[in-house]
Order: C-alpha cells, then sequence, then structure tokens
C-alpha cells in the first residue's frame, strides 16, 4: 500500500511519541501490575491500605483545590480591571504577568525563599529591627508557603483566560439589565458570573492541575514533611528504590491529570484564549471616579507586590553577602573550590543547561512542524484524533515521564539510561506540544487562495513554500523555539530522573545548593537562580514583544 506524501509528516512524531512517551508508560504499567520475579503485587496494596499513602493522596487534592482558591480569589478582581479598564503601562504590565508563570519551579521556591524563607529578606530586616534571632514570620516548610508559591505561579492564568474572556462580553446584555433596574450585584450573579463560568472553569481546571502535579515547589518549600504524589514518586523511585509502589502512585496521578486535561479541552473549545498576547482588541474605558481608580490602583498594586517581590528579592539576596553589596556568589560559579571528583563547577550546570536547551529546542522544533504541517489543514478524522494526541505529554507529569524512562529504557535497543541525549530528548518531549500550538494558528491564517495563485502563477512548491507560508510562520516558529528552549532550561522533574549527577542542569544545581548548609551555597542558589530567572524573562518578554508588534501590523493592515 502506498503511503501518501503528507502522512509522512506526522510519522517521525508519532514514533516519537511511540518510543519516549507510550512506551515508558506501558513500562510504568507493567512494573505496577506484572512485577519481576521475586516481587510480588500485595505491595501495591499498600497505596489503598496505608494511611501514609491515602494521606498522600488528599494532601494532594486538597491543597491543589485550596491554591485554585486562594489564586481565584486574587486574581478575579484584577482580570476584571484588565478587561473593562484602560491605564497607563497596561500592555507592560500584561507582559510581565506572564514572566512568573515560565518561570522555572526551583526558581519560583528560591525567590519565595528569599523573600519570606529564615534567611529572607523580610526576616533578616525584621531581626535587625527588633533585634532578634528568630524569624518573625516562620512559615518554611508548612503549608502556607506551598500556597504563595501556587498562587504566584498560576495567577496569570486565571487574569489571562478570564480578562480575556471577559473583555470580548457583550455589553449591550449588561446594559439591557440596568434598563431593567437590576443593581449591579444581580447583574453581576444573574448575567456576568454565568457568562464568565466557562472561562473561570476553564482556568480553575488548568490550575488546579498544575497545582495537583506540583513538584519543585512542594519539594523545596514543603521540606520533608509535606509530600504531592509527585514527590512521593520521587521518593519511592530514587530514595527507596521501590518501583512498584511508585509505578502505582504514577498511574493514579495519569488517571486524574488525563481526566482533569480532558475537561479542560472541552471547555477551552468554548473560551480559547492564549497565554502569550491578548488575542484582538479590547474596548476598555479609564477609570472615573476615585472609587474606580482607587479599585484599579489597588489590584494593580496587589498583583505587582504578589509577583514582583519575590523575583526582586532572589535578585537582592543573590548580591547580598556579609559586607554588603557583591557580585561574590555569581563569581564563585566559577569555582571549585572544594577540589572533590565528584564536585561539578556550578558553571558547568550552566553550560549542560544550555546544551540541553539547544538539543531540546532542535529536536522540537523539528517535531512540531512535521506535526503542525499535518495538522494545518482543519477538519478531518484523522487531524482531529491526532491533534489531542500529540498533546498527550502536556497532560503527563514530568516526574512520570522521568520515571518512565528509568524503568522502561533499560534494556536493548533503548537502553539509553545513562546516555548524555536523553536529557535533551525528555525536554523535547515536553516541549514540543508549545511549538505545535505556536505554529497551528499562524499556519491556519493563511489563506489557501494564496497558495493556489502562486501555483496558477507557475510557482513550484518550494518556490510557493519560501513566498507565501514561510514569512507567516518564521515568527510563529521563533516564538515555538524560545517556548521550547525555556520550558528546557527550567525543567527540573524529569530531569531528576534522567540527568547524569556528573552533569547536573541549572535548576538540579540550585536544588543541590538549596539542600546543603552554608551561606556560600545558599548564596550562589541564589545566583544561579537569578541568571535563570533573566533568561528565561528575557526570552519570554521578546515573545511578548513580538506578538504585539505582529497584531498591530495585522491591525495596521486591517
Amino acid at each position: 500500500m502506498k503511503i501518501r506524501p503528507r502522512v509522512w509528516l506526522v510519522l517521525p512524531p508519532l514514533v516519537f511519541l511511540a518510543l519516549f512517551y507510550f512506551f515508558p508508560l506501558a513500562g510504568i504499567f507493567s512494573v505496577s501490575f506484572f512485577p519481576a520475579e521475586g516481587q510480588s503485587t500485595a505491595r501495591l496494596l499498600k497505596l489503598f491500605q496505608s494511611g501514609r499513602y491515602l494521606g498522600v493522596l488528599f494532601f494532594t487534592t486538597w491543597q491543589a483545590a485550596l491554591s485554585t482558591l486562594a489564586t481565584l480569589i486574587l486574581a478575579l478582581p484584577c482580570a476584571y480591571v484588565f478587561a473593562r479598564f484602560d491605564f497607563k503601562g497596561k500592555r507592560i504590565l500584561q507582559s510581565i504577568t506572564t514572566v512568573p508563570f515560565v518561570l522555572p519551579t526551583v526558581v519560583t521556591a528560591a525567590g519565595f525563599q528569599a523573600l519570606l524563607g529564615p534567611r529572607g529578606i523580610f526576616n533578616s530586616m525584621a531581626a535587625q529591627l527588633f533585634s532578634t534571632h528568630a524569624p518573625l514570620i516562620n512559615i518554611d516548610h508548612t503549608i502556607w508557603f506551598v500556597l504563595l508559591a501556587h498562587v504566584f505561579y498560576n495567577y496569570t492564568i486565571v487574569l489571562r483566560i478570564v480578562s480575556a474572556f471577559w473583555s470580548q462580553m457583550p455589553r449591550n446584555v449588561i446594559e439591557a439589565g440596568r434598563m431593567l433596574g437590576a443593581s449591579g450585584i444581580r447583574i453581576f450573579f444573574s448575567i456576568t458570573l454565568p457568562l464568565l463560568l466557562p472561562a473561570i472553569t476553564a482556568a480553575s481546571l488548568l490550575t488546579f492541575m498544575f497545582c495537583f502535579t506540583s513538584f519543585g515547589v512542594v519539594l523545596i518549600l514543603g521540606g520533608p514533611r509535606l509530600a504531592t504524589v509527585e514527590v512521593e514518586i520521587y521518593r519511592q523511585a530514587l530514595h527507596l528504590f521501590n518501583l512498584p509502589l511508585a509505578a502505582a502512585l504514577s498511574l493514579v496521578q495519569i488517571v486524574f491529570t488525563f481526566g482533569l486535561m480532558f475537561g479542560y479541552t472541552r471547555l477551552e473549545r468554548r473560551c480559547s484564549v492564549s497565554l502569550i498576547g491578548d488575542g484582538g482588541r479590547v474596548v476598555s474605558a479609564a477609570a472615573r471616579g476615585w472609587k474606580a481608580k482607587l479599585f484599579v490602583r489597588g489590584n494593580v498594586a496587589l498583583m505587582l507586590l504578589l509577583l514582583g517581590a519575590p523575583l526582586a528579592a532572589l535578585l537582592v539576596r543573590s548580591i547580598s553577602t556579609e559586607n554588603g553589596l557583591s557580585l561574590v556568589y555569581f563569581a564563585a560559579l566559577l569555582e571549585n573550590k572544594a577540589q572533590s571528583i565528584l564536585y561539578v563547577p556550578p558553571v558547568n550546570a550552566v553550560l549542560n543547561s544550555l546544551t540541553y536547551a539547544f538539543a531540546a529546542t532542535v529536536i522540537a522544533l523539528l517535531l512540531g512542524i512535521c506535526s503542525a504541517a499535518y495538522l494545518k489543514t482543519p477538519g478531518g478524522k484523522t487531524a482531529g484524533l491526532l491533534d489531542p494526541l500529540l498533546m498527550l505529554p502536556l497532560a503527563t507529569s514530568a516526574v512520570t515521564l522521568g520515571f518512565g524512562f528509568i524503568v522502561a529504557l533499560d534494556a536493548p535497543p533503548l537502553d539509553i539510561r545513562t546516555s548524555p541525549i536523553l536529557p535533551a530528548i525528555a525536554h523535547a518531549l515536553v516541549a514540543f506540544p508549545f511549538v505545535i500550538r505556536s505554529l497551528l494558528p499562524a499556519w491556519r491564517s493563511i489563506p489557501p487562495r494564496l497558495r493556489e495563485a502562486a501555483a496558477v502563477l507557475g510557482a513550484s512548491p518550494p518556490i510557493v513554500w519560501r513566498t507565501v507560508d514561510w514569512p507567516v510562520i518564521r515568527r510563529a516558529m521563533a516564538v515555538g523555539a524560545v517556548f521550547a528552549f525555556a520550558v528546557s532550561m527550567g525543567e527540573f522533574g524529569a530531569s531528576v530522573f534522567v540527568v547524569r549527577p556528573d552533569t547536573p542542569t541549572m535548576p538540579l544545581a540550585i536544588f543541590r545548593f538549596l539542600s546543603h548548609p552554608g551561606p556560600l551555597n545558599y548564596g550562589r542558589a541564589m545566583a544561579m537562580s537569578t541568571l535563570l530567572m533573566l533568561i528565561t524573562a528575557i526570552g519570554f518578554m521578546l515573545i511578548e514583544w513580538r506578538t504585539a508588534r505582529a497584531r498591530g501590523t495585522a491591525h495596521a493592515a486591517a
């Protein structure tokens, strides 16, 4: 049977998923229900019989629910401000709000350690002010630390999705309610809230899923007493070597996350909003009256405090020493004072991250371009099935993927557990769905008649590609590349399983520094986190700038 030329495009992504997604998941399933000789499936019953593991599942669920509720309470008023009011610096603030969401989790955790930790800026200032050695705010290794970090991390999800949907809501319905004498509160609960419910539910599901699969934040800020399913998988697999139990926990998490992603994708079709760019023109007006101005300024100030304080604290702590401000911690990243065989200089971790990120970006771009080229023509059962299939890595936690790699990729012909290319493959698996989502809207925006007109005029397919497709998709490709690069630079969950001890990445080095006592280790963690934060922030600020520029050009042409 002859394969159509278009089908060859989607074969590389499908083979990649088969080898590095479905095969590792099948390995987890095999370890859970078909244990090796000498082992027993009875160990799986611990998951449902032991109060400890039921407690882990319960804690994972309720902390995710509480984090989602706190994020909604703090972000919804600001979503209204961005949807209905126009004020100076609004577009810049929209760009800034994206940065916390795309930051690596270890950087987020380091930022809150720098702000509110025992040696953080707040407690250090309080100690000098009140002449005390005990921390004034002692929330280290408590649920409150985790909740704050989760709100910081997911604030922009609610803000972007709900504000974009809110801004496009028809105002004539609200005006009709006012003309009929309804109060503002009744209009909100009777008209506005029902219309907003799909967007709020979609944002809540996405936030809940990210909090449910939280790893780096809970591992660093929660300490040994707090453990989500992700953290427990990590401890069971790497610390206790209890692979059947780790696999069982992974299966439970897969069921949860697949269900959440299924619900989110159904709602996302009704309120499709990108986290990069606001997607179109927004009709808004300046705040009038002192109450409206106070409401706008108060919410913007709260947002800047919540999102900006940890990042500013991280920067300050990275240059603060006992002798004043200095770059000594950044300089220490280049030194190897320990002279140990097992010691890896921090600068090597930076080079390792850059190497893995470049390799992962190339792989993700190749897979994303092939996938988007196949999916660019909407419609058809095959495309309708492949689109969500290629998005499956986004619905699976990185810790589960990393665990699947060490379980399944340990025998020929895929015995690559110690291969230096495995981290790049793992990072590309997480990143290439972002490339697809970046390319598809741009590719689908090209009218088919342009290609047809070029062909009628005698242009060959390569010339049609170069003159019609390439000028449109190259910006989207740049966005996808930055996404893939940043995802790889900050990837932590899978890296703890697949990265070799002698080639750590920046997030792993930060975690090591935070895990060891001493001011030098703490300072190095802050310095490396600052570098990682700046790399990620600059990349996504460029995405926002290019997106806004392209949108402005399109509006001018219209």
